[in-house]
């Protein structure tokens, strides 16, 4: 009976992460999705606690369960509260490294269980071993990324890095595949656990290597894929432990990642398996193209007339509008625009930010019409017919660099095409590069006016100026 009201929890389960999975394909349902599959995750959560016995012994050790939980808790809800719009892809990444670290643990535990066991199959022994590399390798890889994120990692390479990757591998799959041989010997028990050892060490290896050269405007990718590594690394979990709701979750997370990640490397021009060799972007980061010009500034009072007196206006926003928290102030200089008839739409590039969709998130906590923010694409249709730009922010998704110098970092990077508008305002707070590093062309062409400052104040300053006009 009570076997058969688990399987019927964790089915509820399975089916509130898909439900919820499809409400966070939009704006408006995505808070009551995350709600859904959170109420799903508790409900599975306790089935276990309470529900689950193996061989007529039911979980005992409550007060270690329930503090656990109660102490994860805590660390996430406090973390979830403080934590900035700005430091959220450093968050993901800790949290999605954690995520990897559990599913590494999992298969710790359990191969040490059966180390000296006869009853360890071939098959057993091949989840166990993917389990604890794409685990570890997702928590190694994603400690670094939130170094990186945080400026506390600097990229580096080494000459020949990319064949130690490969040889680093090679070697992986080499010593997995072998302990899968062996898997039954029990006489091979020392081997077995120094081999199973020893790949633990050559993944976090492995992990660190792939993802330290890799940087500038690739880092979104290099999370989404993280993202699907510990997704897979669960599923394995569910797997070994016949658990329905664990293996939906892992294969949900997995699959939307690995989707994530090529759509994103496909928007970057560059390919998944020079991803997984840790072989693009950070290599060539801080090497300066060697632009120079004269750039032109622009007033306060000026902009205020561009803006208002033009037709259609594109607004730009980049990881400095997250840093200023000015989404708000952002939404209600697109009121007022519209109030005397400008039309006003967003351009959003998929790598915007630090992570996959930060600008949605950004936008949409300022209450921002979906329907206003444009893909890549449609934004650079409309960029001929649009009469005024505004940059809030945004650096390296908007260099023409990236179009025709291969010398360049971001040669490749499909950008959004800002030059083709009549005119263009750029808000930073200085001349510094961005995130990749070089200089940008685009600041230093004819039609394009620099507006230096914080972005919150300058757009508060903008709104009284418009208001004035």
């Amino acid at each position: 009976m009570q076997s058969s009201l688990l399987s019927i929890i964790y089915l509820i389960g399975s089916v509130t992460f898909i439900i919820g999975l499809k409400m966070l394909s939009h704006p408006a349902s995505a808070r009551k999705g995350n709600l859904v599959a959170a109420g799903g995750m508790t409900l599975a959560i306790l089935g276990t606690i309470f529900l689950y016995e193996k061989e007529g012994v039911r979980l005992h050790n409550y007060g270690w369960i329930f503090g656990g939980l109660a102490i994860g808790a805590f660390v996430g809800v406090l973390a979830a509260r403080k934590v900035k719009m700005t430091a959220m892809p450093e968050m993901v990444s800790l949290f999605n490294g954690m995520g990897g670290a559990c599913a590494a643990l999992i298969s710790v535990v359990e191969y040490n269980h059966l180390l000296s066991s006869q009853q360890m199959p071939a098959g057993l022994s091949l989840i166990i071993l993917l389990g604890l590399i794409i685990g570890i390798v997702s928590f190694a890889g994603s400690m670094i990324a939130w170094g990186k994120l945080n400026g506390s990692i600097r990229d580096y390479s080494f000459k020949g890095q990319h064949i130690f990757n490969l040889v680093i591998l090679a070697v992986l799959l080499l010593l997995a595949a072998y302990l899968v041989v062996i898997a039954g010997n029990t006489g091979a028990v020392f081997t077995r656990a120094l081999f199973f050892y020893t790949l633990l060490l050559l993944s976090i290896v492995y992990g660190i290597c792939f993802v330290m050269p890799i940087g500038g405007a690739d880092m979104p990718v290099v999370i989404s894929l993280l993202n699907s590594f510990t997704g897979v690394a669960a599923a394995c979990g569910g797997f070994l432990y016949d658990n329905p709701v664990m293996l939906t979750g892992g294969i949900l997370v997995g699959s939307a990642g690995t989707i994530l990640t090529i759509l994103m490397c496909k928007a970057m021009n560059r390919s998944l398996k020079n991803v997984l060799i840790g072989s693009f972007g950070g290599t060539k980061a801080g090497a300066s193209t060697g632009v120079q010009g004269v750039y032109k500034a622009i007033s306060l009072s000026d902009t205020a007339v561009v803006l208002a007196y033009a037709n259609k206006v594109m607004i730009v926003p980049g990881y400095g509008l997250a840093v200023a928290q000015a989404q708000h102030v952002c939404h209600e200089l697109e009121k007022l625009l519209e109030e005397r008839g400008v039309e006003v739409k967003y351009a959003i590039h998929p790598v915007a930010g630090r992570m996959p969709g930060h600008m949605n998130v950004l936008l949409a906590e300022a209450d921002v019409s979906y329907d206003k923010l444009l893909e890549m694409e449609a934004a650079n249709s409309e960029f001929p017919t649009t009469d005024a730009v505004l940059i809030l922010g945004a650096n390296d998704v908007v260099n023409p660099a990236a179009k025709h110098d291969p010398a360049s970092p971001i040669y490749g990077m499909p950008i959004l095409e800002v030059e083709l508008a009549k005119a263009v305002v750029v808000n930073k707070r200085s001349m510094k590069p961005g995130y990749a590093g070089i200089e940008n062309e685009l600041f230093f062409q004819p039609k394009t006016s620099m507006l230096f400052g914080d972005a919150k104040k300058v757009l508060q300053e903008l709104l009284t100026e418009i208001r004035n006009v």
